[in-house]
């Protein structure tokens, strides 16, 4: 499956580098506080000394950056369908790498996890085909939707009044993706500048349904994995997963 190349070396490179972990900065902050008269009272250092911050918050650049990493390998994560005693074995890993006392050697399991996220994501295709088709299936019912024989659902949100592009035509858009629960996984909004491109170089749920448009119209996609990412999906898109994008189109260049 093509989004193994995305996930594990991710997942490798998060447990290589020691020295670049918080964990190395967090223990030298005691010993730098230990270095004044040790026969100073405990309890007037603390009423003086400011507090750590709470928990959670981000203070720094680089604080969010970290986090921002966590968040990406969250998301990666999210393919392999985790339970919550899972992830704490993966939290248990990272802490233990940190200290450089791993449970196990990554020479002798790191090569079978490849195998394992295969067999993980294989069994959550169906169940996430079954969620996208029930999803698909109230989307046909809403008025104004038709659903065509790709299994595209498409609906006008807001009628354009420019030209509709051909599948050999360069469009100009902005839209946001997201996912059956709600998650967004992508967004030109997000960039700050519409995305152009050629209809027929984008996943067929598009080059099918742009060309229902008129520039200057809305609509909105719900594309069942065949006319998306089918079963193999993307780092932050499960393999069999419809998608639901709302879509602006803004221009047609033929």
């Amino acid at each position: 499956m093509r989004a193994l190349l995305y996930v594990f070396p991710a997942i490798l490179m998060a447990q290589a580098p020691p020295a670049k972990s918080p964990a190395p900065a967090a223990k030298a902050a005691p010993s730098a506080k230990a270095t004044p008269s040790p026969k100073a009272a405990p309890a007037a250092k603390a009423a003086t000394a400011p507090g750590p911050a709470a928990p959670g918050a981000l203070t720094t650049d680089e604080q969010k950056i970290i986090y921002a990493v966590g968040l990406s390998l969250g998301q990666q994560l999210s393919q392999l369908r985790l339970s919550r005693a899972e992830l704490e074995i993966v939290k248990r890993a990272l802490t233990d790498q940190a200290a450089g006392k791993p449970a196990v050697e990554l020479s002798t399991w790191g090569p079978k996890i490849n195998t394992f996220a295969q067999d993980r994501m294989a069994r959550a295709v169906p169940l996430e085909k079954a969620r996208g088709k029930a999803y698909a299936d109230k989307a046909a019912a809403e008025p104004g939707a038709t659903k065509s024989a790709s299994g595209l659902v498409y609906r006008e949100l807001t009628a354009g009044t420019g030209a509709s592009p051909k599948a050999t035509d360069k469009v100009k858009v902005n839209y946001r993706g997201t996912l059956v629960n709600g998650t967004e996984f992508d967004s030109s909004y997000k960039g700050g500048k519409p995305a152009e491109f050629p209809l027929n170089g984008v996943i067929a749920c598009w080059t099918e349904g742009v060309q229902k448009m008129k520039a200057g119209g809305k609509s909105k996609l719900v594309c069942p994995s065949e006319i998306a990412y089918k079963d193999d999906g993307r780092p932050s898109i499960p393999g069999g997963a419809t998608l639901i994008f709302e879509i602006e189109l803004l221009a047609v260049n033929p």
